[in-house]
């Protein structure tokens, strides 16, 4: 009887941390996997810029600065991977882009009324509810993550595997909310 009582000790022992990294290894893939979702959103949104862009310059040739500045906006954010403080950082940048590029609209009504403009604005609508829920998932599952390495018992697993808190995505204080591109 003691023998079996030591061996359910042990493998509690074994079994329990073996539980507790996994738990840790999930919740970092799911952070991973919800970030790895809103950049392709993201990206989406970024391929419907030039075409936005391009609909409105067409109207509006001596706004050219301004598309330069989305054209510029959108190359860097392409580049390359982007970490969540750089991806915070472009997505701020179009939205106050987007937002100069709505006030310059109001200018010509003739591209308020184009179908294809309308078509793009509906896209860029539903494309930014997507991202708005994106990132609520994501700091979401960065809470639950960040959680688990801070609680005790985990806490003692995720400080020996070297698992790290992550950031939660915070946005300055006028990108809370989804740029207006009622045009």
């Amino acid at each position: 009887m003691p023998v079996l009582f030591g061996l359910v000790i042990l493998g509690l022992i074994v079994l329990v941390p073996v539980l507790m990294y996994n738990s840790l290894v999930g919740k970092r893939n799911q952070v991973a996997n919800i970030f790895g979702t809103m950049d392709a959103m993201l990206k989406k949104r970024w391929d419907l810029v030039p075409n936005l862009v391009e609909t409105v310059k067409g109207y509006a040739q001596h706004e050219k600065l301004l598309f330069e500045n989305v054209t510029a906006a959108r190359s860097r954010a392409m580049a390359g991977q982007m970490s969540a403080d750089e991806m915070v950082q472009y997505d701020n940048a179009v939205s106050k882009l987007v937002g100069v590029m709505r006030a310059t609209v109001e200018n010509y009504p003739q591209v308020k009324a184009g179908e294809n403009f309308l078509h793009l604005q509906r896209t860029l609508n539903e494309l930014e509810e997507q991202i708005s829920a994106a990132r609520r998932a994501f700091n979401a599952a960065v809470t639950d993550y960040n959680n688990a390495v801070d609680m005790f018992p985990t806490n003692i697993i995720a400080s020996m595997f070297g698992f790290q808190r992550k950031g939660l995505l915070e946005f300055e204080a006028q990108a809370r909310q989804n740029p207006s591109v009622g045009f």
